[in-house]
């Protein structure tokens, strides 16, 4: 069955960086969407970032040009690399799969999901 693992999580001060790793069992990695997700207390869950079959990639406004997502399809491994931290990126957040060639933002239409990693950004 699928399975989703994400790592890397952890805490950083606001200015600096950390890199998530989610890595992928059980379905052929390439041909899914996958996804970043992340939800803070009191808050829906949001999409952050996702990336397609073709590697097409899309942010959401608040982490463009500071998060970057990235895909190995041989190690069947999606990451999310994170610039810049600022408090407000403080969540729980999740890797998300998607059997389908085009990704969507709206949660309710990813599947797959990992456990969920804590990352906390202090001032």
């Amino acid at each position: 069955q699928v399975q989703l693992v994400e790592s890397g999580g952890g805490s950083a001060q606001a200015g600096g960086s950390l890199r998530l790793s989610c890595a992928a069992s059980g379905y052929t990695f390439s041909n899914y969407c996958m996804g970043w997700f992340r939800q803070a207390p009191g808050k829906e869950r949001e999409g952050v970032a996702y990336i397609d079959s073709d590697t097409m990639t899309r942010y959401t406004f608040a982490v463009k040009g500071r998060f970057t997502i990235s895909k190995d399809n041989a190690k069947n491994t999606l990451y999310l690399q994170m610039n810049s931290l600022k408090p407000e990126d403080t969540a729980m957040y999740y890797c998300a799969a998607r059997p389908r060639a085009y990704c969507v933002f709206a949660s309710d239409y990813w599947p797959y999901w990992g456990q969920g990693i804590q990352v906390t950004v202090s001032s």
